[in-house]
């Protein structure tokens, strides 16, 4: 089945929208998604082939299909989990978290994280004990550390938005832009849901934490708002 999958994947190989997916990803030297290689695939093409495979494909498989060096084979991988996490028993699941625990250095790029952290990270601890997300918020894998405020989105939707907050903090001092986009996100997506406690946080951080971070969190505002925290 893992040959199947990968024989298709690259049968819908398109090599002009390569060299667009290595500049949009950063991939250069010294970025942070330096040397990674792709096959020019649209994430709706990795959708429909995880969702047809899914529930064929055995975890450890999925995982294999994970190590791979191409972009799109790691992604189509993280899909097929969310899909199997969706449809699993407690004991299933617990397995497809802590395999995805167990290769993070895999999940390297902000769309492996966005596109499945919430839903397999954040779905699982919804109910559980969440000190994971705290180490790795201090991780020195930047990939760890998105994930461990990405992970919240899932919280946020069940309109618990401690954890969210908490991580927050962790994170204002962080050196990057692509942390400070998370966050400043994830603190939006709480102010969707209740601006008075997004308000409180920033009421105690806007006038330290990054412009970005800033920026991303009160894009919802009115625009009188915006200019009150933007001119600290």
């Amino acid at each position: 089945m893992l040959t199947q999958i990968q024989q298709e994947l690259l049968s819908k190989a398109n090599p002009d929208k390569v060299k667009i997916l290595r500049s949009f990803f950063k991939t250069g030297k010294g970025d942070y998604g330096e040397g990674d290689k792709f096959l020019g695939l649209t994430v709706p093409t990795q959708r429909i082939i995880a969702k047809k495979y899914y529930s064929k494909l055995a975890l450890n498989e999925a995982e294999q299909l994970l190590h791979n060096q191409y972009h799109e084979f790691r992604l189509t991988a993280l899909i097929i989990l969310t899909y199997k996490f969706a449809q699993a028993d407690e004991q299933q699941k617990t397995e497809i978290f802590q395999t995805y625990l167990n290769n993070t250095k895999y999940i390297n790029n902000w769309d492996l994280v966005d596109v499945t952290t919430p839903q397999i990270i954040g779905g699982y601890l919804l109910d559980k004990d969440r000190s994971i997300l705290y180490k790795l918020a201090k991780s020195s894998h930047l990939w760890e550390r998105r994930i461990s405020i990405l992970a919240t989105l899932a919280f946020i939707r069940s309109n618990q938005f401690q954890d969210t907050l908490k991580i927050a903090e962790l994170l204002l001092n962080d050196q990057h832009d692509l942390i400070h986009k998370a966050v400043g996100w994830m603190l939006r997506e709480v102010g969707k849901r209740n601006q008075a406690v997004e308000e409180q946080f920033l009421h105690k951080h806007y006038k330290t934490m990054p412009r970005t971070m800033l920026r991303y969190a009160i894009e919802k505002f009115d625009e009188q708002k915006k200019q009150k925290y933007m001119g600290r």
